[in-house]
């Protein structure tokens, strides 16, 4: 017959077993936000369906009036204006237009459910979406082509 320490023991183990999942399921049942930020004064990052990201530093790092047309799946997709620099511009010849916004990589950052990776662009320049090159605003790692940059 098992003694009183072990019937203790037992239910510690199924107690904390229920509070893991319990953890687990209000964390994937809430509303994820935009991981990070990384730095101070950066905004938009820590949020959920934020209207306005900025990384701090030059304005290619600035979107604004961000309407989100999607938040919570797989992908949060918004349009937003930001500047747009081509390939042989210098940022001060940036011009604001509009940019297309994806946050992916659904994943916890600081213990709350995340979007680890984000990136915009523009289209009506021939841009397009590519998971492989973005920022991950839990860290603030670049990456391109899947790779961290130094």
């Amino acid at each position: 017959m098992p003694n009183r320490g072990s019937h203790r023991a037992l239910f510690a183990s199924a107690a904390a077993a229920l509070a893991f999942i319990g953890v687990a399921s209000a964390l994937a049942q809430t509303t994820p936000i935009l991981a990070g930020p990384w730095v101070p004064h950066q905004s938009g990052y820590g949020r959920a369906r934020p209207s306005r990201i900025f990384n701090g530093g030059d304005p290619t790092g600035l979107v604004t009036r961000i309407h989100w047309t999607s938040w919570g799946g797989s992908r949060a997709i918004g349009t937003g204006t930001s500047d747009y620099v081509g390939p042989t511009q210098s940022v001060a010849t940036g011009k604001q237009e509009s940019a297309r916004v994806v946050a992916f990589h659904l994943g916890i950052c600081h213990g709350r459910r995340a979007y680890d990776a984000i990136e915009w662009y523009f289209p009506q320049h021939g841009d397009r979406f590519n998971g492989g090159n973005y920022i991950d605003p839990c860290t603030g790692t670049y990456y391109q082509d899947g790779k961290p940059q130094p």
